[in-house]
């Protein structure tokens, strides 16, 4: 049997309000708004949910989420679309207070990385490793894969200038600084390398990849953590270690989201000159000999991302895309903004090419233009939408999350104070009652099962 592994998404929205066609509020000010039902919830903007995930606003004022602990694809899934439809109710409601108040405007929440200023805030992935692994030499071997995977997983943007415009592949590769640093923000590296586990930190660390762009289609969601999984599986059995190392990792991520051609060749340390598209073919190969490759294989998710892997790959090197051409993010914004650039008659500088850039990832299902082209079959769907919905407010069912978001739902169908985090559990009462919960896959405990009686 295959070891199970925890598995998490963060997603910082960028957000904005227009009043005939100008920004009228400033971020702060829709920031207050969009969470004023989140602060009624838990007394404050950082708040822990009944579905086991965490909603609460970062450095900037952007709302973020991160879905519940996951030890399956599915679940996590799942509960990244369920965090979408949150904050989209959190548009909605607050739309309509600011209407009643006499700002007639429209909030925009975006699942996407970089705003018209240029700053960028990220989608990041988080996997639970093994204190018993080598975790520096793992983080440096699946370097060069989390560099390269852009071709695959990229969400793309259109770059306009004063005289044209180009699309690239990632919207976070021109913000990344470093391959791996402690710091998220003042230096942003592709891995931050952080020990903070959220788990027995005797028995645990935390992979916490930030170089991710924010994906809108379920199936390259599903593409980059699986591959991202498999990979890390690769580097634990030793089957990666230095050999894909590249000279000079920071250009190279910005050389390969400019290259559509996908001919752009950069130096590993080794001397040799590779493609992007060569190192993913390489590595695409290399983890079908991990000792547990057929068992994962089983899982429908798992095996439909290894062929999704497969068909893009296949798909880059000839160049023809009609076999992936509503799975892949990059590649379903590219030819909607080819067909529209067309019906129009624009040119690559026009502005209407940026306005429908940031559409493409507005989380609202009645304006956002991924949720028009799926609708219209362009963009493929795999979760059950009833699914997406359970999940906004009941967690995963085998791990530690389940405990949370119990413990959560009966403490506010009560009126209960509460403290909650990753991990503990705490009455605020005169007792001060509380539980630590270090193992993440622990989903039944006695001790959660006596505080939820003392509630």
């Amino acid at each position: 049997m295959i070891d199970k592994r925890i598995m998490g998404l963060e997603t910082e929205y960028g957000v904005t309000c227009v009043v005939d066609g100008q920004r009228r509020l400033s971020p702060d000010e829709v920031a207050r708004y969009l969470f004023r039902r989140v602060v009624a919830w838990g007394r404050s903007s950082n708040v822990f949910l009944p579905n086991g995930g965490r909603l609460y606003l970062d450095v900037g004022s952007h709302p973020e989420y991160a879905t519940a602990e996951c030890d399956n694809l599915l679940d996590l899934i799942k509960q990244d679309q369920a965090g979408d439809r949150i904050v989209e109710d959190l548009v909605v409601e607050a739309e309509k207070r600011l209407n009643n108040e006499g700002i007639l405007g429209q909030i925009h929440l975006f699942k996407n990385n970089i705003d018209a200023a240029g700053n960028s805030y990220g989608c990041h992935e988080n996997f639970s490793v093994q204190r018993k692994h080598n975790f520096q030499q793992i983080v440096e071997s699946m370097i060069p894969f989390l560099i390269t995977r852009q071709i695959f997983c990229g969400a793309g943007k259109w770059m306009t200038s004063s005289k044209s415009g180009v699309f690239n592949l990632s919207q976070r590769s021109e913000h990344m600084w470093e391959s791996i640093s402690s710091a998220t923000t003042r230096s942003r590296p592709i891995v931050n390398t952080r020990d903070e586990p959220h788990a027995d930190p005797e028995e645990y660390r935390r992979l916490h990849i930030i170089v991710g762009d924010s994906n809108m289609s379920e199936c390259t969601t599903i593409l980059k953590v699986a591959t991202t999984e498999l990979v890390l599986r690769a580097a634990e059995s030793g089957l990666i270690n230095d050999q894909y190392s590249i000279e000079n990792p920071i250009r190279t991520i910005r050389e390969i989201s400019t290259d559509l051609s996908f001919k752009k060749r950069f130096r590993l340390t080794s001397g040799r000159e590779v493609t992007a598209l060569q190192i993913q073919q390489e590595i695409y190969e290399l983890v079908t000999k991990i000792p547990d490759f057929e068992q994962m294989m089983i899982q429908p998710l798992y095996k439909y991302a290894f062929d999704l892997w497969g068909r893009v790959l296949a798909s880059i090197e000839s160049n023809n895309f009609e076999d992936v051409k509503f799975e892949i993010d990059w590649i379903i914004k590219r030819d909607f903004f080819q067909e529209y650039m067309n019906k129009h008659s624009l040119l690559g500088n026009d502005s209407r090419m940026t306005l429908i850039d940031i559409s493409y990832h507005n989380v609202r299902k009645d304006r956002g233009l991924f949720y028009i082209l799926e609708k219209s079959g362009l963009a493929k769907s795999l979760i059950n939408e009833s699914d997406v919905v359970d999940s906004m407010s009941s967690p995963p069912q085998t791990t530690r999350a389940a405990l949370r978001g119990k413990f959560i739902k009966i403490a506010q169908e009560k009126k209960r104070d509460y403290t909650v985090d990753w991990l503990n559990l705490k009455i605020n009462d005169q007792h001060q009652r509380s539980v630590i919960c270090k193992d993440p896959f622990k989903a039944v405990d006695e001790r959660v099962d006596e505080l939820i009686e003392n509630l």
